[in-house]
């Protein structure tokens, strides 16, 4: 991948894979109490238009996670899979997400032969990396396609990034995602930290991703940004749906790439069915918000909004007060 197959903004990259998040990352809003038809007819529409991923949830460990308390889409169990969406004939990948300490790969995450998993995404702090790469490696050798997300980078160095891809550029994932965890980076900073990424996916052969948080109405921005730069794997959720203020839209993101085997209108249908709309009337809540605006600029967890919020609180000057009492 080099800069000479970035185009314009009128042109398209058969380089580029879309992923939708929406059953992970929006699975944080409401314990991953996906109805069943719901993850059908979300899978249907993602088929329909031209998705390339659908990452199903987490492969939570059930040691640690109490299956009372979430839906099955906490952890992606196989017969969970299968029975909601039988056997996967459509041009549609099916995508897992495993947390460095809260997975154990080694019981959970069998041979691919045996699964309707097509890759796993390992995520991980900078702290974790060879942990990470462990699963990494582990993932690989059961036959499955693996990238990584470094989380929560507004918070590393830059001599602790390059620490950090030099090592995942070492290992056999097929691509290394930047991850704004706390939507407070600005295009230009993304920018920057989008050719840094790619110089070392150019050095070791390996595929960049973004994974964009929408704390300041910058998760679409910063999502186009990198992809005019040449990266290649895009995240997205319909509506924006994820923790706290949400990710880069998938029906903006749709809407802005030009390869025409991408099409919109079939999110859209999704949406006008109402399936979006059920999960609000139910009580699931996420958006851009001040809470949230909050946290991006002060470069802070999501956690402090969420439970701002949660309490009922509009005292936002205070809060603002609170998260500057932390420096």
């Amino acid at each position: 991948m080099t800069k000479k197959e970035t185009g314009t903004l009128l042109s398209f990259r058969p380089a580029i894979r879309v992923l939708d998040a929406t059953l992970r990352d929006g699975g944080l809003v409401n314990d991953f109490r996906f109805s069943d038809a719901f993850v059908r007819a979300l899978f249907a529409a993602d088929a329909a238009a031209g998705v390339d991923y659908m990452e199903l949830g987490y492969k939570a460990d059930r040691d640690i996670f109490d299956e009372q308390k979430f839906g099955k889409w906490k952890f992606c169990r196989e017969d969970d899979i299968l029975s909601v969406l039988g056997e996967n004939t459509t041009g549609v990948k099916l995508a897992c997400m495993a947390d460095v300490g809260r997975c154990n790969h080694v019981r959970d995450i069998g041979q691919k032969g045996s699964s309707p998993i097509d890759m796993y995404r390992i995520a991980t702090y900078i702290n974790t990396i060879p942990a990470a790469v462990e699963m990494i490696e582990h993932c690989n050798k059961m036959g499955y396609e693996t990238t990584v997300n470094i989380m929560a980078i507004s918070k590393e160095t830059e001599k602790e990034i390059d620490l950090a891809l030099e090592m995942l550029g070492q290992s056999p994932v097929k691509a290394i995602y930047v991850v704004d965890s706390y939507g407070s980076i600005y295009p230009e900073e993304m920018r920057v930290i989008a050719e840094k990424y790619l110089e070392a996916g150019e050095k070791y052969g390996k595929e960049i991703g973004i994974h964009a948080h929408n704390n300041q109405n910058l998760a679409f921005a910063n999502t186009a940004e990198c992809t005019a730069l040449g990266v290649n794997y895009l995240d997205a959720t319909v509506n924006g749906m994820g923790r706290g203020a949400g990710n880069c839209a998938l029906e903006l993101l749709l809407g802005f790439l030009k390869n025409p085997k991408y099409k919109l209108l079939h999110i859209l249908k999704f949406i006008e069915a109402g399936y979006m709309q059920a999960l609000r009337n139910e009580g699931a809540v996420w958006g851009y918000d001040l809470p949230y605006l909050l946290t991006g600029l002060f470069n802070r967890h999501p956690s402090a909004a969420i439970r701002y919020i949660r309490e009922g609180r509009t005292d936002i000057v205070n809060y603002m007060q609170e998260l500057l009492d932390q420096e």
